[in-house]
């Protein structure tokens, strides 16, 4: 923090309005979490922006005292990448969720993420549309039944995290709404990377969909059912007396029991790496549940340069080349003609 900045707390970032999500929504929690990451980033208030699309998360911009754009179905990483693209030097964050980025806004989300915008996205992943009521979305199960699959979906789902991974995403992560720690956690680092943070949060519905993350919600069976992803650390998981690892052997996992003291690496046991190659993160895109625990954490985390860095090198290049240029001229210039009447 500079010096003589004032020292924002949680409370600069909570607004006058009536916050207005469903009663146990996860929204509530996520919301909580972030006002309180928000004074850590030591970032000018002045300069974050939170825009959204349409959707339960996408209320958050009235929720946040800060700058936001509440904007259309779909595509609030086009208008994320409008402002940042225009002024880099603000702090952009698009809060989008199941339905909004990976239904409609699926193209936009994709072009977003391979641009490599230095902003960060937060998908809210209830697998559900919440907002008009109960239909399924691009991520509900297989089988799920719902207002709109009364005889259960048969959709093959869309993975965020695969779907990031696909578009080449520098940094892609997964958290709990309900898991404090690790929220914030997962906050400061995807806030920290330079280039674009795609962040899925496993988010509870508690009217259309509720209980569909509760094996990772309760404390008491999140050790049996979460994979949580630490940096050099050996894939397991579990509880004492029941640990259990994960192999990867030719990009296939598996899991091992293991037994009380029993060295992790001597038996095979993967260990985690952020910036290993895309095919290991795919690797651990793929172990999900029913028969693997959910895996939380920084799948992948690698550098490369962002798309406003290498707009303005090329500006800048251009302007040197050919002057700054007149608007006028450029109006008048090549093939024109009047228009005129009798």
């Amino acid at each position: 923090m500079s010096e003589g900045a004032v020292k924002l707390t949680k409370r600069d970032f909570v607004t006058d309005q009536d916050v207005r999500w469903c009663p146990g929504c996860g929204d509530y929690s996520i919301l909580a979490n972030l006002q309180r990451v928000m004074p850590e980033l030591e970032v000018p208030k002045e300069n974050f922006v939170f825009v959204s699309g349409i959707g339960c998360s996408s209320r958050f911009p009235y929720y946040m005292n800060t700058y936001g754009f509440h904007t259309i179905h779909g595509r609030a990483p086009s208008f994320a990448t409008g402002i940042k693209a225009s002024r880099p030097e603000l702090d952009v964050w698009v809060v989008t969720g199941d339905g909004d980025g990976l239904s409609i806004g699926g193209n936009h989300l994709l072009h977003t993420i391979r641009r490599n915008l230095d902003i960060q996205i937060l998908l809210f992943n209830n697998r559900i549309y919440g907002l008009t009521k109960g239909q399924y979305s691009p991520t509900s199960r297989e089988g799920m039944r719902t207002k709109s699959s009364p005889q259960g979906s048969i959709d093959h789902p869309v993975d965020p995290i695969a779907f990031a991974l696909g578009a080449r995403a520098t940094f892609v992560a997964r958290t709990v709404d309900v898991d404090a720690k690790h929220l914030q956690s997962v906050l400061h680092r995807a806030h920290s990377h330079q280039g674009t943070a795609f962040v899925e949060i496993l988010q509870n519905c508690p009217v259309y969909n509720d209980g569909e993350w509760e094996a990772v919600e309760d404390k008491t069976t999140r050790a049996r059912h979460t994979l949580v992803l630490k940096e050099g650390q050996p894939l397991v998981y579990g509880e004492e007396g029941s640990m259990r690892g994960i192999r990867i052997d030719q990009g296939v996992p598996s899991i091992i029991e293991l037994p009380d003291g029993a060295d992790p690496l001597e038996l095979g046991v993967a260990v985690h790496e952020e910036r290993r190659t895309p095919a290991y993160a795919f690797a651990l895109a793929s172990i999900q549940p029913p028969k693997f625990p959910t895996p939380v954490g920084v799948f992948r985390a690698v550098g490369k340069d962002t798309y406003e860095s290498m707009l303005e090198k090329q500006v800048k290049a251009a302007v040197a080349e050919r002057g700054p240029g007149d608007l006028e001229a450029l109006l008048h210039s090549g093939d024109t003609w009047t228009v005129a009447g009798d």
